[in-house]
C-alpha cells in the first residue's frame, strides 16, 4: 500500500516558519521526522552543516534516511568521510551518481573540465547533469527533505525559512534547521559532539564541493568564495541544487553573472 503523501499548504507552511523560527535545530528536525515518517531524508554534502544535521538527527532517530550526490568529481577526502560516516553512525547513505550516458555526452561535447575555460553557462551545465539531476531522482518519492542550509552562506539564501514549500521541486516540504546559525555555532556543534568531518576543513577550505570547482581560501574570507573562484566577484556560489535557475530561483543573479565573465 502507498503512503498518501503530506505536502503542506502555504498557510500552514507559514505558520509553522514562523513558529519554529526560534526553536533549535533538535526541534525542528524533530517536528518534521514525525510529521513526514520514512517520506523524509537528509540531503548532505557531507560538509560541516550537513555532518551537524546528520548528527542531531541521528540522536532523534537511528534509522533516519539519509543521501548524497557523487558528481564523480569529488575529493579523495569527501570519499574517506563517507566510510567514516557509515562507520560512525552504522547508517547506509544512499548514494546518488549522475547518468553515466549524459555525463559522456556532455564530457564528449565539451571536454571534462569545460567550466574552467568555456564559461559560466557551461559550467551550470556540468552542475545539472552531475549535481541537479540525481538530486531530483533522490527527491522523487520524498514529502520532504533535510538541508544544512544556512542565511549567512551566501545572498541567495538570506531569507530562507526552517520550514518552506519547495516550489522548485515539486511543492514537497524543505526542512532548514540551521537557518538562523552561524558557522562558528556549526563547529561549536562539531567539535562538542565529535561529529566526523573532512580533513580538506583542515587544510583552510571551508566549502567543500567537486575536486577541481573548490579550494583553500585565505583566514576570515567568505566560505564561498573557494567555490567557481574563477568566476566574476560577489557572483552567486549556486549550483541549482538549492536555487533552480530554471524556475528562477537566481535569475537576475545569474544574468549578471553571465553578463559579466561573458561580454
Amino acid at each position: 500500500m502507498i503512503a498518501e503523501q503530506v505536502l503542506l499548504d502555504e498557510w500552514e507552511a507559514g505558520e509553522l516558519a514562523v513558529e519554529y523560527d526560534d526553536q533549535e535545530p533538535q526541534e525542528v528536525i524533530g517536528w518534521a521526522l514525525d510529521r513526514f515518517g520514512p517520506r523524509i531524508a537528509i540531503c548532505t554534502a557531507l560538509q560541516i552543516d550537513g555532518m551537524a544535521i546528520l548528527d542531531m538527527a541521528w540522536r532523534i532517530d537511528p534509522r533516519v534516511r539519509v543521501f548524497t550526490v557523487d558528481t564523480g568529481r569529488l575529493p579523495e577526502q569527501t570519499h574517506d568521510l563517507l566510510a567514516r560516516v557509515r562507520a560512525r553512525y552504522g547508517i547506509e547513505v544512499d548514494v546518488r551518481q549522475p547518468e553515466r550516458v549524459q555525463v559522456e555526452k556532455l564530457i564528449a561535447a565539451q571536454g571534462p573540465d569545460l567550466f574552467y575555460k568555456k564559461g559560466v553557462r557551461q559550467r551550470l551545465q556540468c552542475c545539472e547533469v552531475r549535481k541537479v539531476n540525481p538530486l531530483l531522482k533522490a527527491l522523487n518519492g520524498l514529502d520532504a527533505w533535510i538541508t544544512g542550509l544556512r542565511r549567512d552562506q551566501w545572498a541567495t539564501r538570506s531569507n530562507i525559512r526552517k520550514i518552506e514549500i519547495d516550489h522548485d521541486h515539486g511543492g514537497v516540504t524543505k526542512v532548514n534547521p540551521l537557518a538562523d546559525w552561524t558557522e562558528d555555532e556549526v563547529w561549536e556543534y562539531v567539535r562538542a559532539h565529535d561529529v566526523p568531518y573532512n580533513a580538506l576543513y583542515d587544510q583552510g577550505y571551508k566549502s567543500i564541493g567537486c575536486a577541481p570547482c573548490t579550494r583553500p581560501v585565505p583566514d576570515g574570507a567568505d566560505a564561498r568564495q573557494g567555490r567557481w573562484w574563477w568566476e566574476a566577484a560577489g557572483a552567486p556560489k549556486e549550483c541549482g541544487m538549492h536555487c533552480a535557475i530554471e524556475t528562477g530561483g537566481f535569475e537576475h543573479e545569474a544574468e549578471v553573472l553571465l553578463h559579466t565573465v561573458e561580454r
